[in-house]
């Protein structure tokens, strides 16, 4: 199987994004490294999905994007190419069960937490400010981007209620736009562009790279049994 990657990079950091896998992707610090991880990304990301994954990939890289971003601390500007294309409503449909499912185990993971305050993981600054630690930061850092991915579209959305609750808000705004899935890129706050199809895609890749860190801490502060395994990141 082929595994069509998007490489963003500031110096030797990058992150690879599976354009064909929506919300996948892989850290290093290098391309290869990236590259070495995202067979295991991809198995796992499918299994989540309830898909049988493949046995063997092939991984391209179709677009780069050298970026001024703190990559390494995952941060990210870039849009792919086939974002600022339309989309038809079996890929909204699609995409948008995938991000309702991304923010519904988000929500149970951190729910299973026995103290949401409570963390092992060291203070950790970045340029950015406070890295978060516990689990109800994560939760809220997560839940909060809702108005703000929502809005460089376009589209009047808050972060009430829970992650799932407002995401769905914003998705029923979303579709009151005439035409909505044939909107054009925009360039945003930050001089950075979006689309439709990059919001659908940041909400998921958000959720995972932060569901794996809270996974992780979770391990670390309350031991493996007492954290299950929600997004499949073990299996």
């Amino acid at each position: 199987m082929k595994v069509r990657c998007v490489w963003e990079h500031n110096g030797s950091d990058s992150i690879l994004y599976a354009d064909n896998f929506v919300g996948a992707f892989t850290r290093g610090s290098s391309q290869e490294e990236a590259k070495l991880k995202m067979p295991e990304e991809i198995r796992r990301f499918q299994v989540w999905k309830g898909e049988a994954p493949a046995e063997n990939f092939e991984i391209e890289i179709v677009q780069e994007k050298d970026s001024a971003l703190q990559v390494k601390d995952a941060d990210s500007d870039v849009i792919f190419e086939t974002e600022e294309t339309p989309l038809s409503t079996e890929e909204y449909q699609y995409l948008k069960s995938v991000a309702l499912k991304s923010a519904e185990d988000f929500y149970r993971l951190y729910a299973l937490f026995p103290d949401k305050n409570k963390s092992a993981n060291p203070i950790r600054k970045t340029f950015y400010g406070a890295v978060p630690r516990t689990a109800e930061e994560m939760y809220q850092h997560t839940k909060n981007v809702n108005a703000y991915y929502f809005s460089e579209i376009g589209v009047d959305a808050d972060n009430e209620g829970s992650i799932v609750s407002c995401r769905k808000r914003g998705f029923d705004a979303l579709e009151t736009i005439p035409n909505f899935l044939s909107l054009e890129a925009v360039t945003g706050s930050y001089d950075e562009r979006w689309s439709v199809r990059k919001v659908l895609r940041r909400f998921i890749w958000h959720d995972r790279i932060h569901a794996k860190a809270m996974y992780r801490m979770g391990v670390l502060t309350f031991g493996a049994e007492a954290i299950p395994d929600v997004f499949g990141f073990n299996r």
